[in-house]
């Protein structure tokens, strides 16, 4: 995690006010664009992935696909460009909360207001559609709802647009909670991706939880892929029939049972909310039922027909339920993960850790923490052990080195160059010495620090201490032959003093300078004594 401090100016035109928050990719800050004089959100990527090719094409992507989605729904994109080693992207600032924040302080929304925020989605979904740009990361962090209660989508970061599409084998991207169930499977995502996950985001708008959960992002993608959801109107009764089949719709496991488009999604929830009645259609009569919209007094008619072939389904069922209780023991011994062996990933850079482990078949859970003896981005902490065995799939937790962090420069003024060095270091920074004249402050001792003492600064950083060599030489000038009265004035006024002692001399003229020292040209301190013979 990078610590860039308030005032920071980033590539010269944005003035750094705080830091927002951080990602899996990029920290966040609110800063100021000195050029149009507004206020923007700007992404910096972590430097441990400025380093990695297809992370930065990842993050420049970000820019090119969405800056080119103009839409009141959509985070606008201003700016992007490299300063200090990284990336960063300049875009919209909003105020306001994200969807995972509403839900946190209100639980379950109102169904309409639920529904008015996932139409606002769905345009922005419809809009980048429409452009061959698909997210692939729809979640509730990732939309904001304005202080006008306009939603607006942000990161298209691992958007896909067209064929410029990069692809990563085997990687899953997104957070797996939203993720449709051909993604957790590594498959082609497509637009119906996308309203699966937004299917999601109504979902938890309308229970107050996501459907899936688990105790690692293996065991919620399983369960994307294999497990029915629980009915939305069993976690709120305040969910009508209609609205409960649009979200069941869009949650289907095959695309093809989904809806087609932005548009077909959008017209079920509005008519969902008008006061449409739920039941079940054939698509085609080849892939299978979903609910769809249907008349008043369809749905008694047919619930009447569906309790009969339930009751003559019963038995057949509870034989199967043996059967399959009888296999499941089986099927669980021969399917289940295989034991791997953890390998020893301290001291690795974080990329390099997380790319072993994973490829050694594990899950990576990244923490950061400081440290003053592991260098920054290193490895420092790892659990389970290495050569421990854990399940295939198990997440194994890195702990990284943030560095040693920060303290506050010392205040070193006045003080001996001895002493101040000594300060330093027990404050935990290195001390580098320049030495400058000073008529005021004495010789040895510090006149300043920089950065100056209240200053925030990385530990093991270098601290300038600048000592005093007193005050400053200048060039005595040369006076022999002039009159007393003339040598003491040029002298005076070149910034020394004078100390005379006269002698006599049968050739010279009475009251004209025969020597001086130091002499003509030679160099001596501001106030120094210059004696005249």
């Amino acid at each position: 995690m990078q610590n860039i401090a308030p005032d920071t100016v980033i590539d010269g035109r944005y003035l750094v006010q705080g830091r927002l928050g951080s990602g899996g990719m990029a920290d966040v800050y609110c800063a100021t664009d000195q050029q149009l004089g507004r206020t923007v959100a700007l992404k910096l990527l972590y430097r441990r992935f400025a380093e990695d090719e297809e992370f930065v094409e990842r993050f420049r992507r970000e820019a090119s696909s969405a800056a080119g989605l103009q839409h009141p729904n959509v985070v606008s994109i201003f700016d992007r460009g490299e300063w200090d080693g990284t990336y960063y992207i300049a875009m919209e600032y909003l105020e306001g909360a994200s969807l995972k924040d509403l839900v946190r302080e209100r639980g379950p929304l109102e169904p309409a207001y639920a529904v008015e925020l996932i139409l606002q989605v769905l345009k922005a979904a419809r809009f980048a559609h429409r452009r061959g740009i698909v997210h692939r990361d729809f979640k509730p962090h990732n939309v904001i709802v304005d202080a006008e209660g306009r939603a607006k989508v942000t990161d298209f970061g691992i958007a896909k647009a067209g064929a410029s599409d990069m692809t990563e084998t085997g990687a899953i991207m997104g957070t797996a909670q939203y993720l449709s169930p051909e993604q957790a499977q590594g498959h082609a995502v497509t637009a119906r991706s996308d309203l699966y996950s937004i299917g999601i985001l109504l979902y938890e708008l309308l229970a107050g939880r996501p459907p899936f959960d688990g105790d690692s992002p293996v065991a919620i993608a399983l369960k994307q892929v294999s497990e029915a959801p629980v009915a939305p109107r069993e976690l709120n009764p305040a969910v009508s029939p209609a609205l409960e089949s649009v979200v069941l719709r869009a949650l289907q496991k095959d695309p093809a049972r989904r809806f087609a488009d932005a548009d077909e999604f959008m017209a079920a929830l509005t008519a969902a909310m008008d006061g449409g009645t739920p039941a079940l259609a054939a698509t085609n009569g080849s892939t299978g039922v979903y609910p769809v919209l249907a008349p008043e007094g369809y749905v008694e008619e047919e619930l009447e027909r569906s309790d009969r072939r339930t009751l003559r389904a019963v038995g057949l069922a509870l034989l199967g339920l043996l059967v399959v209780a009888a296999v499941a023991g089986g099927l669980w011994l021969a399917l289940r993960p295989d034991r791997l062996t953890v390998p020893d990933v301290v001291s690795n850079r974080s990329a390099t850790a997380q790319t072993r482990l994973v490829n050694a078949g594990f899950v990576v859970n990244t923490q950061q923490a400081q440290s003053d003896t592991v260098p920054e981005d290193r490895v420092f902490r790892q659990d389970p052990q290495p050569g421990d065995e854990l399940e295939e799939g198990g997440t194994v937790t890195i702990v990284v080195s943030t560095g040693p962090g920060e303290a506050v420069v010392p205040s070193v003024e006045r003080l001996t160059l001895r002493s101040a060095r000594g300060r330093l270091e027990r404050a935990g920074f290195d001390a580098d010495v320049r030495r400058e004249a000073s008529a005021t402050v004495p010789r040895g001792r510090v006149i300043e620090s920089v950065p100056p003492e209240g200053s925030r600064l990385e530990k093991g950083r270098d601290v300038v201490l600048v000592v005093s060599s007193g005050p400053e030489r200048a060039a005595v000038p040369d006076v022999v032959g002039q009159s007393r009265q003339e040598a003491e004035s040029e002298l005076r006024a070149a910034g020394f003093t004078t100390a005379v002692t006269e002698q006599e001399d049968e050739e010279g003229e009475p009251g004209t300078v025969l020597a001086q020292a130091p002499g003509a040209g030679e160099r001596a301190e501001e106030g120094a004594t210059i004696r005249l013979t």
